[in-house]
């Protein structure tokens, strides 16, 4: 995402001329408090007794008073060790900086790849046999990577979809992710609107079945998504690389804005899930105040 990143001369709409110095981010406000957060991840498993959804993907807001120009703290958000899409976008009054580690959909060579990502530890060797030996971690993710396979499956341009691999482990900061990679041949003339209808939104910031899972987030969650858990990245003549808009900061005129969250089972604790929804969010908060990690 090098191509998006803002140009020095670009102000993006705030103030010209301050410096990073002058940059200051004040308290983060949470959309939720802890037991508001466990509340609904309890609501999530409930609707899933019920049989309404089978996973779900909760996610909570936070944002920031700021003074100054976002954009050296922006760069550090992009500049985040494990984004496979780092970068920083801008416009009149508006600033968004990614470091995702996840592919929506990749384009390229003939192919059409997904990597969906389910499944969180610290990065440590405890915490990387805790992944691969968590039968609910596995639970979650074969959930989404079934549903990402249907998605891709959806579209008549390509052909039989296949699982690359399943359920490698990939660090992003100090934390360990669960990845797969899913992909199939393009067989006929592949149309960008229906490839995107059929990708969108992602099933891993979702969940399953992908309508009724849409339709328990927005009853739980307090605060929209705004900028996250969407897709960006480059749409070119020769290839489309999207990522989804995880661990992606937001900035408008007056506060920073930050969204984490994690997928909900029937396994889940509540409040593991939201002390896993902070430490997707620490690295982020960290870079923003420019405070080493």
């Amino acid at each position: 995402m090098g191509a998006c990143a803002i140009p020095p001369d670009d102000s993006g709409g705030f103030a010209p001329g301050a410096g990073p110095e002058q940059w200051r981010i004040g308290p983060w406000r949470d959309s939720w408090s802890r037991s508001e957060h466990a509340a609904a991840v309890s609501a999530a498993r409930e609707a899933i007794g019920r049989g309404d959804i089978y996973q779900v993907n909760v996610v909570g807001h936070s944002s920031a008073p700021y003074t100054g120009d976002p954009r050296a703290a922006l760069n550090r958000v992009a500049g985040l060790p494990g984004a496979r899409y780092g970068g920083v976008l801008s416009g009149s009054g508006w600033a968004l900086a990614t470091a995702s580690p996840e592919t929506l959909v990749e384009v390229r060579d003939g192919r059409v790849v997904t990597r969906p990502i389910k499944g969180t530890r610290p990065a440590t060797a405890r915490g990387r046999r805790e992944l691969l030996a968590s039968a609910k971690e596995r639970a979650e993710h074969i959930m989404i990577v079934d549903l990402e396979r249907n998605d891709l499956a959806r579209l008549d341009a390509v052909g039989p979809v296949r699982v690359d691999e399943l359920f490698g482990v990939r660090r992003w900061c100090e934390l360990w992710q669960a990845e797969s990679v899913v992909s199939a041949p393009i067989e006929g003339r592949l149309d960008l609107a229906d490839l995107l209808r059929a990708m969108c939104p992602p099933g891993s910031v979702t969940g399953a079945p992908k309508r009724s899972a849409l339709a328990e987030i927005a009853r739980l969650e307090p605060v929209g998504r705004g900028a996250g858990m969407g897709a960006l990245g480059w749409v070119g003549t020769d290839h489309v690389d999207l990522g989804v808009s995880i661990r992606t900061a937001a900035v408008d005129g007056d506060r920073v804005h930050l969204w984490a969250g994690g997928g909900i089972t029937w396994d889940s604790d509540p409040y593991a899930e939201v002390d896993e929804a902070a430490a997707k969010a620490a690295p982020m908060r960290a870079a923003l105040s420019g405070v080493p990690r």
